[in-house]
């Protein structure tokens, strides 16, 4: 949809080309990682636009920097080490890249946005030197307990240069999650080719548009999620920056995601079929024009609807429903749907950071997991539904007072938890 008659529309973080097409507007959100303390709850919040463009020019669907990177990861509220999954998910990466590429003590891996060590720490575990790179002061500190050596800043093309110099350059560049969180993707590119060595490895991961779009997840869509991309926008992001897609795969994670393998363009030799197998696929469903990317909102709208009356006939009926996890996707979906604790009483998570504190602009409270058990709802509202299998396992004690478990994406669906195993005699 073209942008309305006087409106100035902003640039492509990409081209430059000015943003004239909406992929989908969700209105009005707080920052998804702005847990309230109850001290603030009568304070003003701040609340942004969630109004996804789409760049005519090079098709990179992005999210205009309405909120200063600064303002958000500098103390974040994600750990990664929370979800067991992901943390698995990890050291099967580390494995396979060390097999891969036969590194050693020897080698160097240098991760980008690392977080809180979740994945250098199998390599270190490997006998293999790293350097995390993490932006957030309180995450570096839980990495560095773990033996994980971290640097506090952002990275671009400056701070990439100098971290080389000072600790020389990687063998293998990891990027897992944070392409998507970046405003400015030039600059950030060229400090991935900062780091690595000219016949390096740089691999990042980050969620598939395509997959998005198919299975409706529009509650990944939020203010630190600046841009999101097919195999098409990657490979054009990482040209930017030095870098060539060589290989790419699809990973069941988040949704959907692709693993891009890119290498300094000096050292890329030709691409495998595995990149002109998945943008010949992109191109038969049209995501290499702007008409291919139309529809989504209607997607957004039904499972706004789907979501609403599942609680409000819960509330009607009795039942109480209480949610799992607060991660950034549920924030975006409960504001979205206008949810407000008489609809939704509390959430729980597993990271302590979050107990206690009050998710934004819904003011839905946070506990710890032993809550559930002491309040037995007859529904459990799950927000990570990406972790489905993982949860699902997990929440399997909830069967223990017939409670039922509610998954919103990809279409709200109301299932029994795993059954519990019986024990033996």
């Amino acid at each position: 949809m073209p942008e309305p008659a006087g409106v100035t529309a902003p640039r492509c973080r990409l081209c430059g080309t000015p943003l004239t097409e909406t992929f989908v507007d969700l209105g009005m959100s707080p920052p998804c990682e702005y847990f309230l303390t109850p001290e603030r709850l009568d304070a003003m919040e701040r609340f942004y636009p969630l109004h996804v463009r789409l760049c005519p020019g090079c098709l990179l669907v992005q999210l205009p920097g309405y909120v200063d990177p600064e303002d958000v990861f500098v103390e974040y509220a994600y750990f990664s080490s929370y979800s067991d999954s992901w943390v698995q998910h990890a050291k099967t990466y580390a494995e396979a890249m060390i097999a891969k590429l036969g590194l050693g003590p020897g080698s160097l891996v240098t991760e980008a946005a690392s977080n809180d060590g979740y994945l250098l720490q199998h390599f270190v575990a490997a006998g293999i030197p790293v350097l995390g790179i993490e932006p957030a002061a309180n995450i570096s500190e839980v990495a560095r307990e773990k033996g994980v050596r971290t640097e506090t800043c952002f990275l671009g093309e400056a701070t990439g240069t100098e971290l080389a110099a000072r600790y020389g350059k990687a063998d293998l560049v990891a990027g897992n999650n944070v392409y998507a969180h970046i405003p400015d993707v030039i600059d950030f590119t060229k400090g991935l080719r900062a780091l690595v060595k000219d016949d390096g490895w740089v691999t990042i991961e980050v969620q598939y548009l395509r997959r998005l779009i198919e299975r409706r997840q529009y509650d990944t869509i939020y203010h630190e999620h600046f841009q999101y991309y097919t195999a098409l926008t990657i490979q054009r992001a990482l040209r930017s920056g030095g870098l060539e897609l060589v290989d790419i795969e699809e990973l069941p994670t988040h949704g959907g995601s692709i693993r891009a393998y890119a290498r300094p363009v000096e050292a890329a030799g030709a691409p495998s079929p595995a990149v002109a197998r998945l943008l010949a696929e992109e191109a038969e469903l049209g995501l290499d024009t702007v008409a291919g990317h139309a529809g989504f909102a209607t997607s957004v709208a039904q499972i706004r609807n789907d979501v609403l009356e599942f609680l409000i006939a819960a509330a009607r009926d009795g039942k109480t429903v209480a949610g799992y996890g607060a991660p950034g996707k549920g924030n975006t979906l409960l504001n979205h749907c206008g949810v407000r604790a008489d609809l939704l009483s509390y959430t729980v998570d597993r990271n302590p950071y979050k107990h206690g504190r009050f998710l934004p602009g819904t003011h839905i409270p946070v506990f710890a997991p032993e809550k559930l058990a002491e309040t037995r709802p007859d529904y459990v509202f799950v927000l990570p539904w990406n972790l489905r299998a993982e949860l699902t396992e997990q929440l399997a004690y909830v069967a223990e007072w017939g409670a039922q478990l509610v998954f919103p994406i990809p279409r709200l669906e109301v299932v029994d938890p795993a059954p519990v195993p019986a024990l033996a005699e």
